[in-house]
């Protein structure tokens, strides 16, 4: 599903999203990442929610961030939330829904010149 036609100038937003894949920019990348609107890291993690673990967040909590976006594939699933205590203390908001909603979630608050961070999940079977 493509996301948004006009890119806002000099940020990272997700273009287009589908089974397995985001796009960012209009480069189609099929893994999970790390997208904001400076910066994306698509050697983030391997592997869906069951992959993070706490190292994950501690890395997470030292992103200049006021929220993060956590994609957890094709369907909203939850992280433990012991594995949240690092964003609790770095005072960083985290909301969590499926992937394609956190892609536009993301959109919007990037638009909007928000301090935002999206780790985008991909299923995998």
């Amino acid at each position: 599903m493509k996301l948004q036609a006009n890119r806002p100038v000099g940020l990272n937003v997700v273009t287009a999203h589908g089974d397995g894949y985001f796009a960012i920019n209009g480069e189609a990348h099929h893994q999970s990442l790390l997208v904001t609107p400076q910066r994306l890291e698509t050697e983030w993690i391997a592997g869906g929610i069951e992959a993070l673990t706490a190292a994950d967040f501690q890395r997470l909590a030292q992103l200049d961030c006021e929220v993060l976006i956590l994609g957890t594939g094709t369907r909203q699933r939850f992280p433990e939330p012991a594995l949240l205590a690092p964003m609790m203390a770095a005072r960083i908001g985290v909301e969590v829904m499926d992937s394609a909603a956190a892609a536009r979630t993301y959109n919007i608050l990037a638009a909007e010149g928000r301090q935002v961070a999206a780790l985008l999940l991909v299923d995998r079977a």
